[in-house]
């Protein structure tokens, strides 16, 4: 069944278009970041035994496959990956016999060190009202809406996937309860209108509270997001079509084209039922496809569409943005590949191994301490040979690669608290700064797209208290300011001598306790 688009009214946005995004765009841009997210989890896959017999493996081969192996040359894995069948789809090479795998995986303590810089401490939301009672009250809902959706752990998710894709969405999803408010007091407002009087109600602060609480923030990973973008604008999102595939609670027993084409290329040995699902927003409709059936539709009576973009670096006249794993990948192939090399080396180089010359019976005698030979022939030899040699060539080279990455993505050791050599005197914290220039000036970067994405969620979701008759706000009291904490150590006493010349200098006593991590009364 095609898709039906009737309840949009834009002859402009076809069933057509809709059905090339979910049938052909989607299957390039999943491949695309499934890549970038197998990189950063470095995902382990058994190995049977019959799934081995078709190459050559040897005495050090392990049960398991890792995601980072198909960036590794055929000469060392003995086998060739395939884009199309996702990150373990392997063919053997005839004739090459597996080598030693060693994946050192360093881009996930980077992405998560990065994370923790941006959110590993609490951050807080200021409202810009001028009545301080309101900016109270409007700090403690937004409070209560990210509680619900995850507090600091939302975050985290929300960077983590905008580190590893480029970006993040988040639908901004009012309650069933919020939703009928809005719907009605849209109704009452309309009815104003035209002379009627509104029929606004005031609640209680603590059922505000609780419907503040029934906001969903719904983060969209990359792969299902398939904006449809002005022609002439790409920053301005006309429709929002996102793409995925959803198992149920129930065991596929159908066997269906779909089911078993997943199971096989994705989630082998699962046999629970897998729905295409299909969602389309617009400022003013929403439609749900359950493969490709319509389920469901409606009406938003917000009048824009609930959708807030952020980017994790900004990139100019793309929807993208900057991916901390992308630039990476490279480098982490050839970090893998010289250390897959190199222990291979050692495997033939750190055991020293004799030749045995005239001495009968020789192959059959294991060495081992007090082990003596004897034999009648004056030419008989033992000679020794192998272990390990020195090879500063090959320990430079990896070096370098590493120093690569350091500058590529940022983040040196030295954020994930590993000292090498020594770095001076870091108990000032000038010094600290300097060491972690690098570190500090992405992550203020970061601070903006984020800030901004984050802001936007509290407007919406304020706008939507506002709409819904739940908790009147204008548009100045919906400007929020974004207190992110420093994530470098501090002296306790020099931040107390810093609060206390500020408030000499005039800042009011609020501001200063909340810079402080105090909440201000």
């Amino acid at each position: 069944m095609a898709y039906d688009l009737a309840i949009f009214r834009d002859p402009e946005f076809g069933a057509d278009y809709v059905d090339w995004l979910a049938d052909e765009h989607s299957i390039d841009i999943r491949l695309h970041f499934a890549k970038l997210w197998a990189y950063y989890t470095n995902r382990i896959e058994a190995v049977s035994n019959s799934s081995a017999s078709g190459r050559k493996v040897n005495q050090s081969g392990r049960g398991y496959l890792q995601a980072q192996e198909q960036g590794l040359p055929s000469r060392i894995t003995g086998l060739t990956y395939s884009s199309d069948a996702g990150a373990f789809g392997t063919t053997a090479v005839k004739e090459v016999q597996r080598k030693e795998v060693v994946i050192e995986n360093d881009i996930a303590w980077r992405v998560n060190a990065a994370v923790d810089f941006l959110f590993g401490k609490p951050i807080s939301f200021v409202s810009k009202s001028s009545d301080s009672h309101k900016r109270a009250e409007i700090g403690l809902l937004l409070k209560a809406l990210f509680e619900a959706n995850g507090a600091i752990g939302f975050l985290q998710d929300m960077a983590v996937l905008g580190s590893v894709y480029g970006f993040v969405d988040c639908l901004v999803r009012p309650g069933d309860e919020l939703t009928q408010l809005i719907s009605s007091n849209s109704h009452f407002s309309s009815q104003e209108q035209n002379g009627n009087p509104s029929s606004s109600q005031s609640l209680p602060f603590e059922d505000v509270l609780r419907l503040a609480q029934t906001v969903d923030l719904e983060l969209i990973e990359a792969p299902r997001a398939l904006p449809v973008l002005e022609e002439n604008d790409y920053k301005k999102i006309r429709y929002y079509v996102q793409h995925f595939y959803q198992r149920k609670n129930a065991l596929n027993r159908r066997g269906s084209f779909l089911s078993r084409l997943l199971s096989q290329r994705r989630q082998s040995g699962d046999s629970r039922q897998v729905i295409a699902v299909t969602e389309i927003i617009s400022a003013d409709k929403w439609q749900r496809y359950e493969n490709k059936e319509l389920a469901a539709e409606g009406e938003l009576p917000l009048g824009y569409l609930p959708v807030v973009h952020i980017q994790n670096v900004a990139q100019p006249y793309y929807y993208e943005g900057l991916s901390d794993v992308e630039p990476l990948l490279p480098l982490q192939d050839e970090l893998n590949t010289r250390l897959s090399d190199r222990a291979s080396r050692l495997t033939f180089q750190s055991f020293k191994m004799y030749l045995g010359k005239g001495i009968e019976g020789f192959e059959d005698r294991p060495v081992s301490p007090g082990r003596m030979w004897h034999t009648d022939n004056p030419e008989a030899t033992i000679e020794e040979f192998g272990g390990d040699a020195a090879t500063p060539s090959e320990d430079l080279h990896i070096s370098e690669i590493r120093e690569a990455m350091d500058k590529t993505s940022g983040v040196t050791p030295l954020v994930a608290g590993v000292l090498k050599n020594k770095l001076g005197n870091l108990t000032s914290a000038v010094a600290l700064r300097l060491t972690l220039m690098g570190m500090l000036s992405k992550t203020e970067r970061k601070r903006f797209t984020y800030g901004e994405g984050l802001n936007k969620v509290c407007c919406m979701a304020l706008d939507m208290l506002d709409k819904g008759g739940v908790y009147r706000t204008s548009a100045a009291d919906r400007e929020i300011e974004i207190i992110f904490p420093s994530p470098l150590p501090e002296n306790v006493m020099e931040k107390l001598k810093e609060a206390q010349l500020k408030k000499e200098l005039g800042v009011p006593t609020e501001q200063v306790l909340r810079e402080l991590g105090y909440e201000g009364s």
